[in-house]
C-alpha cells in the first residue's frame, strides 16, 4: 500500500488489543479479560470504564476469548476444595462421568485455601477457559459464603449450601442420612449413642450433627457428643481413646467411614469387640466399608445419581435439557455386622 502524495509504504494501522485497552481503561489486562468475560467479581464502574475504552479503540474480542458468552466451547467447570476425602472426591468422579456421557470436557479448578482471593482466582482461570457453566464442590461454609456473596452470572449449581441459592442447589439429604443412622441404633434398643462429628466449618459435619441431635430429640434420649474429627482415621482413634476413657456409651455414630475405621481400631487395641460391646455406624460407604473387620453399617450416598443430576441442571439451565431436577437425594443405609443389640 502506498501513500498518495509521496509514494512512501504506509504500514496498515493496528488493530487493537487487550493490552491497549488495558492501558487506556488504567487497569491491568486481567482485568479486561474479566469484563470479555463476564465475571462476577468486577465493580461496576470498573467494568464501565473499561467497555469505553474497548468502544473507543473499536476492540473486538476475539472468537475464543468471547465463547463463553457467545457459542458453546462443550466445557463445563468445576471448582472444587482441594483435599483427599472421599465424598468430594466421589463427586467429582460422577460429574465428570455424567459429563463425558452428555458429550462435556470437564475443566476443574482446585482450591488450595478457602479466602476470597483464592477463590476468584479459582473463578478466573475457569472463566479464561469459556466453560460453559459451573458445578461448586467446596463444602466448607467459608467457601460457600464467598461464592454466593460473588453475582456469578454464568449457569452454576452447588453441591452444597448454606441456605442461599437453593434453587441452584443439589445435594443428597445429609440430614435425613444422619437420621437413619441414629435411629438404627436406636431400633436396636441402644440409648447411650456417642456422634463423632467431622470439622468444624463443613456443611455436611453440620448437618450430620443436626440429623443425629433431631433423632435422637425424637426419641426422648440425650445426645452425646464427642470432640470434633477431622475425617481421618488417625482423628477417630483418638477419639475412640478418648471415648473409652470417658465412658457411658454403648454405640457410635461416626460422621464418615474413614473415622469409624480408626474408632474400631481403637476399641480392638482395649479389647473391645464391634459390635459385641459397641455399635458402630459410618456414613458415605466407601468401597472398602464392605472389608472393614467387622463390615461396617453404614450410609451410601448415590455419587452417580449426584453427578446425572448437576450435569442435567446445567444443560437445563444452558437451553439444552429440562429444568433443574427437584429435591435432595435420598441416602441409603447398608447394614452389615459392625451393628448389634447393646450388650446386657
Amino acid at each position: 500500500m502506498t501513500d498518495n502524495i509521496s509514494g512512501e509504504a504506509v504500514r496498515p494501522e493496528r488493530a487493537a488489543n487487550i493490552r491497549d485497552v488495558a492501558r487506556a481503561a488504567g487497569v491491568s489486562h486481567q482485568t479486561v479479560s474479566r469484563v470479555i468475560n463476564d465475571h462476577p467479581s468486577l465493580r461496576e464502574e470498573t467494568r464501565k470504564r473499561v467497555l469505553e475504552a474497548m468502544e473507543q479503540l473499536s476492540f473486538r474480542p476475539n472468537r475464543a476469548a468471547r465463547t463463553l458468552v457467545t457459542s458453546r466451547s462443550g466445557i463445563l467447570g468445576v471448582l472444587v476444595s482441594h483435599g483427599v476425602e472421599y465424598g468430594p472426591a466421589a463427586s467429582l468422579q460422577a460429574i465428570q462421568e455424567a459429563a463425558a456421557d452428555a458429550g462435556y470436557w470437564i475443566d476443574v479448578a482446585n482450591l488450595e485455601r478457602t479466602d476470597h482471593g483464592s477463590i476468584v482466582a479459582a473463578l478466573d482461570r475457569l472463566m479464561d477457559h469459556a466453560v460453559e457453566g459451573l458445578v461448586i464442590l467446596a463444602p466448607q461454609s467459608r467457601s460457600l459464603k464467598v461464592i454466593e456473596d460473588l453475582a456469578i452470572r454464568l449457569p452454576f449449581v452447588t453441591v452444597h449450601s448454606t441456605g442461599r441459592f437453593s434453587d441452584h442447589r443439589l445435594s443428597v439429604d445429609q440430614l435425613s442420612g444422619a437420621r437413619l443412622a441414629t435411629r438404627h441404633l436406636l431400633e436396636l434398643g441402644h440409648r447411650r449413642v456417642l456422634h463423632l462429628a467431622g470439622p468444624e466449618g463443613w456443611v455436611e459435619s453440620a448437618a450430620r450433627l443436626q440429623g443425629y441431635r433431631e433423632e435422637m430429640a425424637a426419641w426422648n434420649v440425650p445426645p452425646l457428643d464427642a470432640p470434633d474429627g477431622d475425617w481421618t482415621a488417625e482423628s477417630g482413634y483418638r477419639a475412640g481413646k478418648a471415648a473409652m476413657r470417658a465412658g457411658g456409651f454403648s454405640a457410635v455414630f461416626s460422621s464418615n467411614d474413614q473415622m469409624a475405621l480408626g474408632l474400631i481400631h481403637a476399641f480392638a487395641e482395649a479389647g473391645l469387640r464391634v459390635p459385641r460391646d459397641i455399635s458402630v455406624v459410618g456414613f458415605d460407604d466407601v468401597p472398602e466399608a464392605a472389608h472393614y473387620l467387622p463390615p461396617l453399617t453404614t450410609v451410601r450416598q448415590d455419587f452417580p445419581e449426584l453427578g446425572r443430576r448437576c450435569v442435567a441442571a446445567l444443560l437445563g439451565m444452558l437451553g439444552h435439557g429440562p429444568s433443574l431436577p427437584q429435591g435432595d437425594i435420598a441416602p441409603e443405609l447398608i447394614v452389615r455386622r459392625s451393628t448389634t443389640a447393646p450388650p446386657p
